[in-house]
């Protein structure tokens, strides 16, 4: 069964000979690979490109172990462009190649070639993507399925498919299991032997029972403030000799975002326009892998999970996501007020509250409090569990449903 990623292929077709290396990111096992081997093939065939010229190696395959070596793989490449058509080289777990950056830009020097290359986030992660190309490659993030492509595929309706999504992500493998149990088994062994490994053995991590146990607060507490100060105050709470410091836990918490298992998204004082250091929040990548770290224990937690793939879904559309700080006056004191989202892209920006539901006049005054104390003209959403009707409000703040929002891709153009 294939599952579309037309968004990600449309990204992909709109770089499409631009001189720069297409480098596809984003956690292990969302579907890097066959975006690249499968779809983005297929339409190049579809366009009638030659199968001649699309050089294509998976480098994780045994059969290619030959040009894991540099100037096997160089060689091998520049034999198979015979003339002077253009060439789309499609090169999956590129990281496999020792000195693959000298390869690749070696390669930008032939005028009829286009690059295209994934890798795994054990070696080949967002920063090294930076040191390495040096402004010379495209980056194209990819996350797990979104609900709208989890739900073409599913059969029931929109609410049971929602609760499956909130339980179980969006990781494609996961998504196609049959059972539940397959669905766990299959989460926490990517959680085991993939994420947590690759990270531990990545930056040499010697106490791997702290450092999960961290993965696992920050897991439980999706959605809500916090610092790496308060976290090792946190350790230190449950034993005073944990080496868990602030420094320590920075560290660990820049590798889990270079792995990509999680994101940060700093505060923003929408009335001051800057950034304010911190505290900040931090989101996983994928809810099924956040809900294996809490063994499903906590999946329940329906607020923090929808707050959270409310996120994820503004970061796919290519949103820039801060979480917004509104300091009022109430009478002789100062309050600050946070808006869930300020997504920008470009000159637009949109101010958007995460609520469950808002049953009652008291609920739907505090979810409007930041937003009408924001005093500009963007546009303001409050996204809400319950399946309601899109609306707007007198003061021009605009309701709709978690539903529209995440199946409808123009439903923040209302």
């Amino acid at each position: 069964m294939e599952i579309k990623r037309d968004y990600y292929l449309k990204e992909i077709i709109d770089r499409m000979d631009n001189g720069l290396i297409k480098v596809i990111t984003g956690i292990r096992r969302c579907g890097k690979s066959y975006l690249l081997n499968t779809i983005f093939k297929d339409y190049l065939l579809k366009q009638g490109i030659d199968k001649e010229h699309i050089i294509q190696l998976s480098l994780d395959e045994n059969k290619n172990k030959k040009y894991l070596n540099p100037d096997a793989l160089d060689e091998h490449i520049r034999e198979l462009i015979k003339d002077d058509k253009k060439y789309f080289i499609i090169l999956d777990e590129i990281q496999k190649v020792k000195d693959f950056e000298s390869v690749l830009i070696g390669l930008m020097h032939i005028s009829n070639v286009d690059i295209y290359v994934t890798g795994s986030n054990s070696k080949f992660l967002s920063s090294d993507i930076i040191t390495e190309f040096r402004g010379r490659g495209d980056e194209i993030r990819v996350y797990p399925l979104s609900f709208s492509e989890f739900y073409s595929i599913y059969e029931g309706s929109e609410e049971k498919a929602l609760n499956e999504y909130y339980t179980y992500g969006g990781l494609p493998l996961a998504v196609l299991a049959k059972t539940a149990d397959a669905k766990i088994n299959y989460l926490n062994t990517q959680k085991n032997n993939v994420y947590i490994n690759d990270i531990i053995d990545r930056n040499k991590i010697q106490n791997k029972e702290e450092f999960e146990m961290l993965v696992q607060i920050i897991a439980s507490d999706i959605g809500s403030l916090t610092n790496p100060l308060k976290l090792s105050n946190s350790f230190k709470e449950r034993d005073k000799y944990s080496s868990m410091t602030d420094k320590t836990i920075y560290n660990y918490l820049s590798y889990l975002q270079d792995a990509f298992l999680i994101e940060k998204a700093k505060r923003f004082d929408v009335r001051g326009k800057r950034f304010i250091e911190t505290p900040q929040k931090y989101y996983f990548t994928d809810i099924g892998i956040r809900n294996s770290f809490l063994e499903f224990r906590q999946s329940e937690e329906i607020s923090h999970t929808m707050e959270n793939v409310i996120y994820l879904e503004l970061k796919k559309r290519g949103y820039n996501v801060d979480v917004g700080s509104v300091d009022i006056r109430e009478g002789d004191s100062k309050k600050q007020l946070e808006i869930d989202f300020v997504a920008n892209k470009g000159n637009n920006k949109i101010y958007i509250q995460s609520a469950l539901e808002m049953k009652t006049k008291e609920k739907v005054a505090q979810e409007q409090k930041s937003l009408l104390n924001v005093n500009d003209f963007f546009k303001k959403i409050i996204i809400v569990g319950d399946n309601v009707v899109k609306s707007r409000y007198d003061n021009g703040i605009i309701l709709m449903s978690i539903y529209d929002f995440l199946l409808d891709n123009e439903s923040l153009n209302y």
